[in-house]
């Protein structure tokens, strides 16, 4: 779900940073070098430009990012949403001072998806709710990493 009027695509190798974008909190995920999973990272709670601006960077310089792969909020229709345009900002923002490509993913149901997984593994109430917006990055990152390894699987057998 690549918007090429406001982004350019994340490349095939190297890793990735998961963007589950809140008004208040951040969950943030990981995508090894290899692209073949993505684990949960953190939960940023933001603070001010400045120092929102100092954590991704130190993020981005420690885990050595390649591109950033950002939740796009869209109604159960498709279309955006009201938070889809502060999301949109804040990856123009986020351009200003990563000079990482970043690429726009559909987000629906993550945090559904999120719920559920820790449902499965028995966490309790209070547990889900402290790590949730960084699973939610998680699940919209693997979604976006088994996207591309279904294409790039169809492409190679199309040869």
């Amino acid at each position: 779900m690549n918007d090429s009027s406001d982004v350019t695509r994340v490349p095939e190798e190297g890793a990735l940073l998961g963007v589950d974008y809140g008004t208040k909190r951040i969950g943030i995920a990981f995508a090894v070098p290899e692209q073949t999973f993505a684990s949960p990272l953190e939960i940023y709670h933001r603070r001010n430009e400045r120092l929102d601006q100092k954590y991704f960077v130190e993020v981005i310089q420690e885990y050595r990012i390649k591109g950033i792969v950002l939740g796009l909020p869209l109604h159960v229709s498709g279309e955006e949403s009201g938070m889809s345009h502060q999301v949109r900002q804040f990856a123009k923002w986020m351009q200003t001072f990563t000079d990482l490509p970043i690429e726009f993913w559909d987000e629906r149901y993550t945090s559904a998806v999120a719920e559920e997984h820790m449902l499965d593994v028995d966490m309790s109430r209070k547990k889900r709710k402290k790590r949730m917006d960084m699973v939610a990055a998680q699940v919209m990152l693997q979604s976006f990493l088994n996207y591309r390894i279904q294409q790039n699987a169809a492409h190679y057998e199309e040869e």
